[in-house]
């Protein structure tokens, strides 16, 4: 069988690997099969951290909706309630933005959930 030379092919296709993982300290970035599995590693973790990212975003959008409805006398699963049942559906994010940055505004919104229960 003939030798095959790989040349610049196979060059290329670790160089691409390796300036990757040019931020890698040690044998990280150094060694190219080390390079390789931690690259794989790294993408691994960022796609699995990137899901993580937006459940943590959520909980947080809910923990300020909740605390926001509890200073106004209302629980956050009835103020939630209250607005399916009004059909004002908006996201937790921007709810989380009004009761953050708008308190007033925030505040009309539960008094007019309260009060309609009444």
């Amino acid at each position: 069988m003939t030798r095959v030379k790989r040349g610049y092919i196979a060059k290329n296709r670790r160089k691409k690997i390796l300036t990757f993982v040019t931020g890698f300290r040690g044998a990280h970035r150094k060694l190219f099969r080390i390079a390789n599995q931690q690259k794989t590693r790294a993408l691994v973790s960022a796609h699995r951290d990137r899901i993580k990212r937006k459940r943590d975003f959520r909980r947080l959008w809910i923990t300020r909706i909740n605390a926001a409805s509890r200073a106004n006398g209302l629980s956050y699963n009835r103020f939630i309630q209250s607005l399916y049942k009004r059909q004002l559906l908006t996201k937790r994010r921007t709810l989380a933005q009004i009761a953050v940055l708008k308190k007033n505004c925030f505040s009309m919104i539960c008094f007019s959930m309260i009060f309609e229960k009444l």
